[in-house]
């Protein structure tokens, strides 16, 4: 099947078909007679995989940790286990930011009950007045 087909299948994009392509999450195709990629079952079982790593917020190198491992058929599934229990941890260390999140924006809230005046507004007063640590990303959301 052609590119296009492939993306419709995977319900994914072209663009996103090449970008795992490019990141070797996704194999190379073959190629017909006239240059065009030809894609088989095993693109779309590996691509249906990555899609559904990616809607459990895995990183690439987690996928492609991942894809490895599947590639090793004889191999056991620990480190399958190790990396889903590193995951886990990712997650909770993330909600803990996520609530501490919320629990800023509420109580920057709490600084305006009322419509007033803006040079008046406990919020905006409030964000210039925040001292913040830099965040650091773990995740590149592509695809």
């Amino acid at each position: 099947m052609k590119i296009g087909e492939l993306a419709q299948v995977a319900q994914c994009t072209v663009e996103t078909v090449r970008y795992y392509e490019k990141e070797g999450l996704l194999s190379a195709p073959a190629r017909t007679r006239a240059n065009y990629r030809s894609y088989g079952e095993l693109h779309v079982e590996r691509l249906r995989f990555i899609r559904n790593c990616r809607a459990l917020d895995m990183t690439h190198a987690e996928i492609r940790t991942l894809l490895g491992l599947m590639d090793q058929p004889a191999g056991d599934c620990g480190g399958v286990n190790q990396l889903l229990d590193e995951h886990i941890a990712h997650v909770d260390v993330r909600m803990a930011e996520l609530f501490q999140l919320k629990q800023q924006l509420s109580e920057l809230r709490q600084r305006c009950q009322s419509d007033q005046a803006m040079d008046a507004c406990g919020i905006l007063q409030g964000l210039a007045s925040m001292e913040t640590e830099p965040r650091h990303e773990r995740h590149t959301h592509l695809g």
